[in-house]
């Protein structure tokens, strides 16, 4: 057998494998299973959008390469004008934006277009696994952030030891936060790009739940802050946005510097997208209504973290995101935890330890709950938890 790179045992083991594997006994068996687990919106796009990729697609122009220098020109104008819309501020679609295969794909070739062996990653923790597995398979190093509850899960910028932040090349940030549901403010992203200016950092700001949010709430962009052009790149995506995690597409703005380095990697990787897909994504962007899905996930929410306080948990409802960030009893891991839900109570979540060191003592339940019409499979998870006797 042909010995594969060694890069590839930079990656962790698979921590979710026990679940996973009575995740699969269950379902043989008949079970039936509430699904708080997967982050994958379970509405379907918007018919408009799909209209619009059925009439995008029967262009024949559509069906080429597109041989743009950065994404098909009315995609990255359009997206561009939303960010002035939404956030107030103006971006350069020539020089300050780029066309994503989903955001995913932007955040691990950014850990490739920036880090050398050796190079450190600030790195938050507990986070989506993005951005330490890539800045270790380039050959990088990675610094935590630990994301604590006492500081409303943001990092803490004055603990980074400074030989750390000097040595640093990226910061990432999430924020509407993944697995945590936190949110950031503007304060908070006038320190951290203030940080990242004195220390020469990139900051790299995946907001793809940027749209995600509930009760009126807007959750705001780093880019908004004065200057964080110099030293800020922030993606976004259409998955969350529109129901549209398939179509793979998203966009960076920021630091033209970085939008070029980014650009320059992806241009010997990737042919960009379908070009139908990106004329469709244009059109969601300047037309299309989100607004029922959200209302949806509003009331899973509600009901959930409502009915689980009811029984004795403790549990800040979020602003934003697809998700429920809830501590688990005393005397219980993630992992244990999440096994006992699965096995006494059909209810499938996911153990906080998968997403860092600092995710021990959570675990992470899931808003989008396929099959779920109204709310009621949220309730009848409350409910099967309540027959266990469990409290918060």
């Amino acid at each position: 057998m042909i010995a594969r790179a060694r890069r590839l045992e930079k990656i962790p083991p698979y921590l979710f494998g026990e679940i996973a594997a009575l995740k699969a006994k269950a379902l043989a068996e008949g079970r039936d299973l509430i699904d708080l687990g997967i982050g994958d919106p379970d509405q379907p796009t918007p018919a408009p959008i799909i209209q619009a990729l059925f009439e995008a697609a029967q262009n024949p122009e559509t069906h080429r390469y597109d041989e743009s220098p950065a994404g098909d020109p009315p995609f990255l104008e359009a997206v561009c004008r939303w960010f002035a819309r939404r956030f107030g501020v103006e971006v350069d679609p020539k020089t300050e934006a780029l066309l994503l295969i989903g955001s995913k794909e932007g955040l691990a070739h950014l850990a490739w277009a920036y880090i050398d062996p050796g190079d450190l990653s600030l790195v938050p923790d507990p986070a989506y696994t993005v951005y330490r597995v890539n800045t270790l398979m380039a050959g990088g190093d990675v610094a935590t952030m630990p994301l604590k509850a006492e500081n409303n899960f943001l990092p803490d910028l004055t603990a980074i030891p400074t030989d750390a932040a000097k040595r640093a090349k990226l910061l990432w940030l999430n924020y509407p936060n993944n697995p945590t549901g936190a949110v950031a403010t503007l304060e908070f992203y006038r320190d951290a790009v203030a940080f990242c200016r004195d220390y020469n950092l990139l900051l790299v700001n995946d907001a793809a739940y940027s749209e995600v949010a509930f009760d009126g709430f807007q959750p705001p962009s780093a880019l908004q802050i004065p200057g964080a052009k110099e030293t800020v790149i922030e993606l976004h995506s259409f998955s969350k946005m529109f129901n549209m995690t398939g179509w793979r597409i998203g966009m960076a703005f920021g630091n033209p510097d970085a939008i070029a380095t980014l650009n320059k990697l992806k241009s010997n990787l990737d042919s960009k997208q379908f070009a139908a897909i990106s004329r469709a994504a244009a059109y969601a962007i300047e037309h299309a209504d989100n607004r029922p899905t959200l209302s949806l996930i509003q009331r899973r929410r509600d009901i959930l973290v409502d009915g689980l306080n009811a029984l004795g948990w403790n549990i800040p409802k979020p602003k934003a995101t697809f998700y429920v960030w809830a501590a688990v009893p005393e005397g219980e891991t993630s992992i244990s935890f999440a096994k006992r839900l699965l096995e006494e109570a059909g209810v499938l979540v996911i153990p906080g330890v998968g997403y860092g060191e600092y995710g021990e003592g959570y675990v992470r339940m899931s808003l989008t709950v396929a099959g779920d019409r109204n709310g009621e499979r949220c309730a009848e998870a409350v409910e099967r938890i309540a027959k266990m006797g469990l409290r918060g």
